[in-house]
């Protein structure tokens, strides 16, 4: 009996298998980000999913700018979204703007108004609050509700005519002041803002609402399933009264849980706070959970693309671990990424019974065998990291102490003969001595030695400014006590000067490598960046 493998389904390829079952055999998905700040990861997931849904079931996907609110909205913006997606790895099969739609938009309001189903409404936003009601009570009808249709015509073209300031009036369905669903409470379709437009210019001053111009987006364009996360849930209502009044193509929304990671912020406003109060270096700063952040951080396309996978599409909001993140790019890296050596916090090392120098051939990936090997010098005189000598070690430490043994990375085995030290006692210089038979793990009597540390030939080494990050907050929960600022980690940025091998310095912007037994590091104009350590604790706890 042969044996198959079931592709498990999420709930909406269930749903889309189910509409083709149907008969339905087109599917046509969009992403519709806003363009008044950069993307970040929370995106890049409905990014994954709108444009893999329609690459699975042979099908398209819109790329849309709901560009409705010309006040935080700009052309930075529309430019670094394309570059985001393209650096995804998805092509969109067309791009469209809500913009585009401004003037049917006003059709269909005006259609809306002929029914009696919208009406101008001269109340201030504060009393437009103050009557909408609570969850238990109500709201109260606005006095100019009932206007008749012919003088809502007439002030709605003059609200269009520029006639009125801002927040003079408004335009507000008639729908229901005691829906339970408080959207519902006649909602607002169009304000009126005299601000100049990225795309339109000063054509228009009045703009609709998102619940307004969202569903009908979806409809021009033919969209068969519009994806959206779970806040949306209580929108879908308005969305689907829109389009039954208007009886338009019947688009239909879908919602799935937002992404939401521990040690993180995912807020635009909180985000552009970061930014503006130069908490952070822009929005690429590698801290930032941004897509240009992380791809400063050294994050590939193919790691994000696995964090989507991963994380899956869930009916319910719950909390990812921001390992599973460093796993995936981990995961990448470990495939692609070349080896080199750099010592980030150096102490030299002189041995005493070795004249010359020669070259030590090292692997540059051993999970590829077509990465090749290249050679390092090696000579007398070389820098370890501090921290791989100890003068008093504990039990079990396996690396360099005065009288012991370690194997140098791909070379000999040292040994410890003799400690300097400044005048302050703080140790500059280890003398050692090698064992010249102890070349490609052997040794001059059979001999093995635990510790293996990296180093560089501190003749030929090369320095580089190195950004090592961690984490922006440090705490799980940034909104923990009110102020997310408050639990900003003031070690997420260290700058120290590396010693490296020259070939690393002749990298181009943009290479990554791991820096052995320190992480992955990916080349910067300025130097180098730390993408992630080697250290894998979500795997550890995910077992």
């Amino acid at each position: 009996m042969e044996n198959t493998i079931t592709e498990k389904l999420n709930f909406i390829e269930e749903i889309i298998e189910s509409s083709i079952a149907a008969g339905e055999k087109r599917v046509h998905t969009r992403f519709p980000p806003e363009p008044n700040g950069y993307l970040h990861i929370g995106h890049a997931k409905s990014i994954c999913l709108n444009f893999g849904l329609a690459k699975k079931y042979n099908g398209k996907c819109n790329l849309r700018f709901d560009d409705t609110n010309p006040v935080k909205e700009d052309v930075e913006y529309v430019d670094s979204i394309k570059e985001d997606i393209n650096w995804l790895g998805f092509k969109w099969d067309s791009e469209h703007y809500a913009s585009d739609y401004f003037e049917q938009l006003y059709d269909w309001a005006v259609e809306l108004i002929k029914k009696g189903l919208a009406y101008v409404d001269d109340q201030t936003q504060e009393e437009i609050r103050q009557t909408r009601g609570t969850v238990q009570t109500p709201g109260t009808n606005s006095p100019y509700r009932d206007r008749s249709v012919e003088e809502n015509l007439d002030l709605f073209a003059r609200m269009r005519a520029g006639e009125f300031k801002d927040g003079d009036k408004v335009l507000r369905a008639k729908v229901d002041m005691s829906h339970p669903n408080m959207l519902m409470r006649d909602p607002l379709m169009y304000r009126i803002i005299h601000t100049e437009h990225h795309r339109t210019g000063d054509k228009w001053c009045i703009y609709p609402m998102y619940d307004y111009a969202h569903g009908q987006s979806d409809s021009l364009e033919k969209i068969t399933h519009s994806i959206c996360t779970l806040e949306f849930d209580v929108h879908r209502p308005l969305y689907d009264w829109f389009i039954e009044q208007l009886a338009i193509f019947p688009s239909h929304q879908y919602e799935f849980a937002r992404l939401n990671i521990n040690y993180t912020v995912m807020s635009k406003r909180k985000l552009l706070q970061l930014v503006k109060e130069n908490y952070v270096n822009g929005w690429d700063d590698p801290r930032m959970p941004t897509i240009c952040g992380l791809r400063a951080r050294g994050y590939t396309p193919a790691s994000i693309r696995l964090f989507a996978e991963k994380v899956g599409v869930a009916k319910r909001d719950n909390i990812i671990d921001l390992g599973l993140l460093e796993w995936c790019l981990r995961e990448d890296l470990n495939k692609i990424a070349e080896r080199r050596m750099a010592v980030l916090d150096p102490i030299k090392v002189t041995i005493s019974n070795y004249e010359g120098e020669e070259d030590i051939e090292c692997v540059n990936n051993p999970e590829d065998e077509g990465a090749g090997k290249r050679n390092v010098k090696f000579g007398n005189e070389l820098y370890i990291e501090r921290d791989d000598f100890m003068e008093n070690p504990p039990k079990k430490y396996f690396r360099l102490q005065p009288g012991g043994e370690v194997r140098l990375r791909y070379g000999y085995i040292i040994k410890c003969d003799e400690v300097l030290k400044d005048a302050e006692g703080n140790v500059i210089e280890l003398i050692c001595s090698y064992d010249k038979d102890s070349a490609h793990g052997g040794s001059s009597d059979g001999r093995k030695v635990k510790g293996i540390i990296h180093w560089v030939n501190a003749k030929e080494a090369v320095k580089a400014e190195v950004k090592l990050f961690d984490r922006l907050f440090c705490n799980e929960d940034p909104e923990e006590g009110g102020n997310f600022l408050d639990n900003l980690n003031p070690d997420s940025l260290k700058v120290v000067t590396a010693y490296c091998e020259p070939s690393l310095i002749e990298a181009e912007a943009g290479a990554k490598f791991q820096f052995e037994r320190l992480g992955y590091f990916v080349r910067t104009k300025e130097g180098f960046n730390k993408a992630v350590g080697l250290k894998d604790s979500w795997a550890k706890q995910n077992k």
